[in-house]
């Protein structure tokens, strides 16, 4: 299916690693232009080398987007380059264990730094341009927001507010014609994700137990099944699809996890 989006500016913050990495490169086979802001110099070149060895268009900034000025800087950078933004891929964070117990106060704030409120802040950066293009969001969010996880409090809160902030922008936007959607990630295989498992005596047996617990076809979502919604949600195809949590988990959140017993 032809997405429509040749030419296109999109905007993928953490773009270079992990589900962004996806995002970006199935963009760009698209016909977008990927403006991908992360951290690290480095990933933000290879990452940009692998896209435009392929045929691809894209660009990077280098930022912390956990630092506000930051976020400010990393738009203006693109908009110097490319005059317009077509599309905003809300998407960089990390699960980083801060809990209730052993937490606090700045422990907390620190971490919705860096999963929470950049989301605000390149949104509302990108918002004057995004009126133009009528340019949609969408807001990469986890399934912690919806069951929790345990250990983990700063990056729950931060997604509950990544979903809360996707149907309050839906509303605040649809004026300009807008779009604003989130796609929830629940167990998909990533580096970060791989680097926990090896921590197991067993990584075999831990992700057995995970995958077990996923009704559809007992296996994780793969980053490619990620960004190819993404991509749809960006596109004009979804035209009337605005204010939605879409869940792409093989039924993890919503579905018995106990369905696989009743179909052997």
């Amino acid at each position: 299916m032809d997405l429509r989006l040749k030419d296109n500016v999109i905007i993928i913050s953490g773009g270079a690693k992990g589900i962004g990495s996806a995002i970006s490169l199935v963009l760009a086979e698209e016909g977008a232009t990927v403006a991908i802001i992360g951290r690290n110099e480095t990933d933000n070149t290879a990452h940009v080398k692998k896209i435009v060895d392929c045929g691809g268009q894209a660009f990077a900034v280098c930022a912390e987007l956990s630092e506000p000025d930051e976020c400010r800087r990393a738009v203006d950078e693109i908009v110097a380059r490319f005059e317009r933004i077509d599309g905003l891929v809300n998407n960089a964070g990390v699960n980083d264990g801060i809990n209730l117990e052993h937490g606090g106060y700045a422990q907390f704030i620190n971490s919705l730094h860096k999963n929470l409120v950049h989301y605000y802040l390149l949104a509302h950066h990108c918002l004057p341009f995004l009126k133009i293009s009528k340019g949609p969001i969408v807001n990469i969010s986890s399934k912690t927001a919806e069951t929790g996880q345990g250990g983990t409090s700063a990056y729950a809160a931060a997604n509950g507010g990544r979903n809360a902030l996707t149907r309050e922008w839906a509303v605040e936007l649809s004026k300009y014609g807008i779009r604003v959607n989130a796609v929830v990630v629940a167990e998909c295989l990533t580096p970060n994700y791989e680097k926990w498992l090896k921590s197991y005596p067993d990584p075999t047996a831990k992700m057995k137990e995970i995958t077990d617990l996923i009704p559809f076809e007992k296996r994780m979502t793969s980053s490619r099944e990620i960004a190819d919604m993404v991509s749809f949600l960006l596109s004009d195809r979804s035209s009337h699809t605005t204010g939605q949590l879409i869940h792409v988990d093989g039924g993890y959140v919503h579905l018995d996890r106990a369905i696989g017993k009743f179909s052997e």
